[in-house]
């Protein structure tokens, strides 16, 4: 099987530490935990995580846990057939706060393969605006 990988970048305002945070928050908008209406989340390695969509299962282990620099999880779901993808999230500071790179490897090279940058590009347009400076209100 002929296979993708997907690499995203976005760079947020805010330093490592609060985005490693909050991309494992399910309580933030656009991390992927927050559009579940199920999930098992435990962020360390060798941990399985689940989470539901509608009625769509995702699941996978957490392969690789680096507090404030990278999560590297397995990805498994009916748009990769079956198989086993890797989804790898890296923190790096950045003059203006987080370089967050997410790359999605070994992803089927078919359209619902290829739907996951859609996907992916949708979380990470929403995500950063949980780092943004609210206005503050004047009496």
């Amino acid at each position: 099987m002929k296979t993708i990988e997907i690499k995203l970048e976005r760079i947020i305002s805010a330093k490592p530490s609060d985005v490693y945070k909050a991309w494992l928050n399910p309580k933030v908008p656009g991390s992927p935990w927050n559009m579940g209406e199920k999930h098992i989340l435990n962020p360390k390695s060798g941990a399985l995580w689940y989470w539901l969509v509608g009625k769509t299962a995702h699941y996978g282990m957490f392969t690789k846990i680096e507090p404030s620099h990278q999560i590297q999880q397995t990805w498994v779901s009916p748009s990769t057939m079956g198989y086993e993808s890797l989804l790898t999230v890296t923190f790096k500071a950045h003059t203006d706060g987080t370089l967050m790179r997410l790359v999605h490897a070994n992803l089927p090279n078919t359209a619902d393969g290829r739907g996951h940058k859609a996907g992916w590009n949708m979380f990470l347009d929403k995500f950063p605006k949980h780092f943004e400076k609210k206005p503050s209100k004047k009496k």
